[in-house]
Parts: C-alpha cells; structure tokens; sequence
C-alpha cells in the first residue's frame, strides 16, 4: 500500500491507552491508518523525519466564540490595559482613523485591569471626539456606551419612572442617581445591538478566516463556538450561512461545531393529535447535522450571567454585594419550558450556568428529560460552572453530564472571583479534578476571547490554578499535565460527541495533529505555555507551518 505521508523519528502521545506512546504513523486520505508496527511494509508518497519532536492530537477547544473573536481582531483592542487613562489614548487613537460620525468600536475590556475603575460617558465622549463609542466586556456579559451614545439610543426613555434601569427581559441600565452610566449589562446590551448589528455577511467570513488562521497558529484543529446567530452573543442571523461560505471557500482552518442560540429556534407545534410540543428548526433539523468539517453542535441556552459582572445567579449573596444574588436570563419557568421543548424536538442542550442557582435550575431540566427518557444525539452539558455545590457534583454524574469549564480564568480573573464569591465557593469553582474523579469526561475550553485561548497556556493554567497574585485558585481541581493534555484532546472529542473519530492518535482516527517544540509531559508545569507549535495539521495538510517543515504538497496554501 502507498501512503499520503509517513511520520518517523517522533515521539507521539497517542492519547490512546492501549499505545500511549508510538515513534512512527501514517496518514491516508485524511486519516491515520497504521501506527508504529502497524507501518511495516507500507511506502510512502512524502515522509517526515520529525526529528525527536513531541507529536500531539490537535487540540480541541470545546467553548469558544469564534465570530465574537474573528470580529475582536477588526476591532480596537483594549486587552491588558494600564490603566484608565491608556483607555483614552487607545480609543482616541482609533476614532482618529474614522469619519466624525461613525461608532468607534472596541472589545477586549476588564476592568479589574483599571481597579474596578469604569471610564465615564463624559470621559469617552472626550476621548472619541464627539463620535459614538461602543465597548464590549472581556466577560461577554456587558458594555459600555458613551455619552453620545447614550443620546442616539435614547437610552434614558428606557428607564423606569424612579430612574432605575432593570428590565424585564433580564437586563440592566446600570444608574446612579438617576443617570445612566453607560454600563449596559446582559439583555440590556441588545439596546445598542439592535442599532449596529446585524454585522454584513461578508464581514463575518472574513472574522472567521482570520480566526480560524489564528487557531492553527496555536495548534487548533477542532472548535466549538458556543452561541451564533442571536441573543445577545450574535453578530447577525446568518453566521451559520457565514460558515457555509467560509467552508466552501477553503478559509476555515479548523473543524467546527456550532450552537445556535436558543432565541433563534422557534416553536414546531403540530396540530395533529398526539404530536407533543417541542421548539428547533422547520423539517426537523437538530443537533448533529453535518459533517467532519462543519456540523450544528448542540442548542445554547443562556441561564445566567458572569460573576465578573455579579450576574451570575447565585443561591447565597455575592460575597462583595450584600443583598445581590445575580440574575437569570429571563423567566426561570420560561427558560425551563424552552429547554425542555427543544430538547423533546431532538436538540441537545448546552447550558449556561454559572451560579448555583443556574445549575439548580439545569438539573431540574436534565432530571425531567432523563425521566422522560429523551436523549439527546450529542451530549448534553453544562457551560462554565462557576460555582458547583458537592451535591449537584453527585446529581451531574448520575446524569451522566458533565460541565465544560474554563481553568485560564483562574490565571487571570481567580483573585476577583475570590472576592466576589469568598474561601468556600472558590474551592467549587469551575471544578475538573472533581468531575474526573466522578467519572465524568473533561474537556478543553478557553472562552475566547473573554480569554486568551492559546491551548497550550489553558492547560498550564488547568495544572497550575496560579491567579495573578501568586494564590492556588481550588487547589483540589488541579489536574496534572497528562490530565489536562488529555482534556484538550480525547475529552474535548468525547463531549462534542466525536470520541472514537478524533481527539487520538491510532488507526481509523481524523489526521489531526500538532508538532510541538517539547514535551508538554516532560517540561516544568510553568514553561508549558512556552512550548513552540511547529507545525499544526488538519485532516493530513498542514494549516500552519511557518518554516517548511511539512511538505509542500500537503501544506495548505
């Protein structure tokens, strides 16, 4: 038999049990077909001398939000700032390339990096020249408008006689006495989304070419963006349209899986007799459709918030805010009556849940569906898990549901988190050790860009659970390195419902796969993040090799 490619002279963390360490493999047609032994006799159209260097699955980030990063690297960034002050500069500077009249648009914002600080509407106004400025939250969960802004969108008819800004769809004008700050928080960042978005078709084609370039620079071959086409996470109703076009044109250098937003899907209500109620797609569509390249991933239900913006539902008070518990994304009944609708039509469910409050509710809807004998075509799962009480620990594993946590948030927000939440909640904060040892899979996710999603630095952060200040963030969650490798690559299959296809190195399985500059298993836990990605490869071609390594006959252009 004559292959694609033969690889030699590696060492290759199979992520296979039975053969976790192999030398040699073979790639046809897009997939593995022969590992060490199984090699001999075998010729090759091109070989690989990788030369001693460490070969892993492709990493697999099960949580991302890839049209909300495509879009993030058009805009102004203001990640890492100084302080309030290099805000201004930052926005000054980018208002100073537009027309006196357009939005100054920018994203990456945490203001734990300002000290709590917020800019004020008269300060961005300043800043801004007179134009309108939109600032999204790292968090996802809030925005900041200007002054101008604030004008345009007739923002102050939105507020209630008394002045305050809550509204009913589970959203918040923040106020202070009366005025609007311009911090718009969860449902009430559609004010200005209504006014700018939908975002062009052709604009998120291109958001998602340049994400998806980036992913492979980090050794990516697999992503889930968790929430497109509504809500207040979308950027238009067709970004699943988006990723057809971008599929087609050859410009996603990743497999990806995509979860439509609860809000998009509507009611399938049969009149016939005996058919049951159920929400999705007109001719049955659900979870599941697709292919290696481009599938529809489970439904995103959003429950909560963030606990970054205390809107995360929390059953006891935020530890910083006397009195304030957080909020749900709407009617706790209402929410719980679409979950279940959607999932009796086939959906399988994704749930946003932070607080305690919010996985109470989510097992209230994974209990009724298991009793009702309702599976889903995909895992169902939960999103996040900012605080897991031991007993909803145990519920989870009977339910065979495990949450999709993110360990790069302890790295960078884990001392604001302890602030917010105190001691006790911190040690059941976005658990993964505990939910090994319960038997559930564990997967690999960043969030980005609410954070940075470099895998290889997310799985430092999983073995390390160092904050900032030098603290152990829920020293019992930490997994070793091995653990967490596996996370980002065999887990992270498992619980986008792929195990057994990718997310391994053996005979059968996707030809996915990174070449890395050392062993992730080998170097001290702190200089993980500093392994260099050396060539990263998709289905047999290499999507980033940027000194020649690969051949050229199977590098993609």
């Amino acid at each position: 038999m004559i292959v694609d490619l033969l690889i030699t002279n590696a060492r290759v963390l199979t992520q296979d049990a039975e053969h976790p360490i192999a030398e040699r493999f073979a790639v046809h047609l897009g997939r593995v077909v022969a590992v060490d032994s199984e090699t001999e006799g075998l010729r090759a159209q091109h070989t690989l001398d990788a030369k001693g260097a460490t070969i892993v699955p492709g990493f697999n980030d099960a949580h991302a939000h890839s049209v909300w990063f495509g879009h993030t690297l058009l805009e102004t960034d203001l990640s890492a700032l100084r302080s309030l002050e290099d805000l201004e500069q930052r926005i000054a500077m980018a208002a100073a390339e537009l027309d006196p009249d357009a939005w100054v648009i920018a994203s990456g914002f945490n203001h734990m990096d300002t000290d709590g600080q917020y800019p004020t509407p008269q300060q961005l106004d300043r800043a801004a020249g007179g134009r309108p400025v939109w600032i999204k939250h790292t968090s996802g969960h809030s925005c900041l408008i200007n002054g101008v802004a604030l004008d345009l969108l007739r923002v102050r008819d939105l507020l209630a006689p008394d002045g305050s800004g809550l509204l009913p769809t589970g959203g918040n004008i923040v106020t202070v006495d009366g005025e609007p700050t311009g911090l718009l928080e969860e449902q009430a960042m559609t004010i200005v989304q209504d006014h700018l978005l939908p975002a062009p078709l052709e604009t998120i084609v291109l958001a998602l070419e340049h994400a998806t370039r980036h992913y492979a620079s980090e050794g990516l071959t697999s992503v889930t963006d968790a929430g497109i086409g509504g809500g207040w996470i979308g950027h238009s109703p067709q970004e699943f349209l988006a990723y057809q076009r971008a599929s087609e044109s050859g410009l996603l250098r990743t497999r990806m899986q995509a979860m439509l937003v609860g809000d998009v899907l509507g009611s399938t209500e049969h009149n016939s007799a005996g058919v049951p109620r159920a929400a999705g797609l007109p001719g049955g569509i659900r979870s599941g459709l697709g292919d290696e390249r481009l599938q529809l991933g489970p439904v995103k239900i959003f429950l909560d918030g963030s606990i970054l913006g205390t809107t995360a539902r929390l059953s006891e008070e935020y530890s910083h805010c006397a009195g304030r518990h957080g909020m749900f994304q709407g009617d706790a009944t209402e929410l719980r009556q679409s979950a279940l609708d959607l999932a009796r039509a086939g959906w399988a469910l994704a749930m946003h849940a932070v607080g305690d409050a919010a996985i109470d509710l989510a097992l209230d809807i994974l209990g009724t569906l298991d009793a009702e004998g309702v599976l889903p075509p995909l895992p169902h799962r939960l999103e996040h898990g900012g605080v897991v009480r031991p007993e909803q620990l145990s519920a989870l594993a009977k339910l065979n549901v495990s949450i999709v946590a993110q360990p790069h948030f302890m790295t960078l927000y884990g001392d604001g988190f302890h602030s917010y939440i105190g001691a006790e909640r911190s040690n059941w904060s976005f658990r993964m050790k505990s939910l090994l040892d319960a038997g559930l899979p564990v997967a690999g996710s960043s969030d980005r860009p609410v954070a940075p999603g470099a895998p290889l630095a997310v799985i430092q952060s999983a073995v390390e659970r160092r904050t900032r200040s030098g603290a152990v963030y829920g020293p019992d969650e930490r997994l070793t390195a091995a653990e967490a490798l596996a996370a980002y690559t065999v887990g992270s299959a498992a619980i986008t419902g792929w195990a057994g296809r990718k997310g391994q190195i053996r005979a059968g399985m996707l030809a996915d796969f990174v070449l890395l500059g050392d062993d992730p298993l080998s170097v001290p836990s702190s200089d993980i993040s500093s392994i260099p990605v050396l060539v990263t490869v998709l289905g047999g071609l290499a999507t980033f090799d940027p000194d020649g390594r690969f051949p050229a006959a199977l590098t993609m252009p």
